[in-house]
């Protein structure tokens, strides 16, 4: 037994019964798995306190609006944050990359840089504001060993940049970005720099003074907070030139027929009621993390990483996205099998093994269509992840290359694509 192990009878979604084992969730990348903790604080706003944060003078709206702004700041000591003011509460990631792109004021040919392996949510607004307000888009590529090439992003800035909005680690295969450097050359050269850090916050220690990145946003969904929360962090003078993308109650000091006093940061980008259920589960969630411990979390993140690396090291049919060395990409083994179409695989895990991945593009399209391929599957790690969950993980993939024959017509470095358009069916469970 891990030294984490015994946490795992704190999360509900992880409890088997008489008939069946408990589940083997290796798709934390995508959502975390909640502790009973933060069940019981979402249960508890509902019945012990249930009022609107800032408007009533009642005791359930003083509790709840006393426990929000304590939430607030909650993270920005987590974060490093310079204010709990810099501390946006929203719905996820994607809203605070869409509140700093559509809250700038952009002049036609401002250029932004991001990397060629950016998550839909840091490419799509990008591209519309290309569309819509005329600045440039340019993309750095990433070397597919991992590594960082810092020549290459200085080459960038030298032709103008105004915004760098680059991932901290990626979804796709784990690995991290040297943000501080990134930064210090971004800040060189006058650009800002915006980070999404939803794999990364989870997982390893975010200290932003330190970083000095002007933005960063995270989803709480992937850090054992209910769904539907996320924010976005930034120094309260640099929020504060932004636009807000929704306007209404609670965004003002006062308002007229005719005109109205938006509220400073960070409540000028928290309209209406809001989601007090779920932050102050997301403040359950980050109190039982930081019982765990980030150090804690990354060792283990390793731990099994390493486990299922060198049980498939040997499969000359399974590919890996990213670096080879687990280490670099602790959280995260995505790959590709030789002649299985990786959704195919996806059901075959689960349905023969009750082990849950994640299979297709991982919402980084442009760079699977880039090389032609169909997708990967990714098995995703955190603290409540076993060695037993490794290694049915990794009994799956090897029976499933055992039925599976490889195709003797396509590169060793690209997998086929299947023409199945179901997983194979009734396959053993393990013993």
């Amino acid at each position: 037994m891990t030294n984490l192990e015994h946490l795992r009878k704190d999360f509900p979604a992880l409890a088997g019964t008489p008939d069946m084992p408990p589940p083997v969730y290796l798709d934390s990348a995508c959502m975390s798995l909640v502790p009973r903790a933060v069940l019981d604080a979402v249960e508890e706003y509902y019945t012990d306190y249930p009022g609107c944060a800032g408007r009533s003078l009642h005791r359930f709206a003083e509790e709840v609006g006393h426990r929000y702004e304590g939430t607030r700041e909650a993270f920005a000591r987590f974060l490093g944050a310079p204010s709990p003011n810099g501390i946006v509460f929203l719905r996820n990631a994607t809203e605070g990359i869409n509140l700093v792109a559509q809250g700038l004021d952009w002049k036609p040919g401002d250029r932004v840089l991001v990397t060629d392996q950016e998550h839909n949510s840091n490419l799509v607004v990008w591209q519309r504001l290309a569309a819509e307000r005329g600045i440039q888009l340019a993309h750095l590529r990433l070397p597919s060993d991992g590594t960082f090439d810092a020549e290459s992003l200085d080459r960038e800035l030298d032709r103008g940049v105004r915004l760098v909005s680059f991932f901290h680690t990626s979804n796709l295969d784990g690995r991290s970005l040297p943000v501080r450097e990134i930064v210090e050359r971004a800040h060189r050269k006058k650009a800002e720099v915006l980070i999404d850090g939803c794999q990364a916050a989870p997982h390893q220690r975010v200290n932003l003074a330190e970083l000095g990145v002007d933005f960063y946003t995270l989803s709480l969904h992937k850090m054992l907070g209910p769904s539907g929360t996320g924010l976005l962090a930034g120094a309260p003078e640099r929020l504060a030139r932004l636009s807000p993308l929704i306007v209404g109650g609670e965004t003002v000091e006062w308002t007229t027929l005719t005109e109205h006093q938006l509220r400073p940061p960070p409540h000028r980008f928290e309209a209406g009621l809001q989601n007090y259920a779920g932050v102050l589960g997301a403040a359950a969630g980050l109190g039982y993390l930081e019982h765990v411990g980030l150090e804690a979390v990354d060792a283990h993140d390793r731990s099994v990483n390493a486990r299922a690396t060198r049980a498939l090291a040997d499969e000359p049919r399974v590919h890996l996205l990213g670096p080879e060395d687990p280490a670099r990409r602790p959280s995260i083994y995505s790959f590709t099998l030789d002649g299985v179409d990786p959704n195919d695989a996806a059901l075959f895990l689960d349905e023969g093994y009750r082990v849950m991945v994640r299979s297709g593009m991982h919402c980084v399209h442009s760079w699977y269509r880039e090389r032609s391929l169909p997708g990967s599957i990714r098995a995703s790690f955190y603290f409540y992840t076993s060695p037993k969950d490794i290694d049915a993980f990794v009994t799956g993939v090897r029976e499933l290359v055992e039925r599976i024959p490889a195709s003797s017509t396509h590169a060793k470095s690209l997998p086929a694509v299947s023409r199945r358009k179901t997983a194979p069916r009734s396959p053993k469970r393990p013993g």
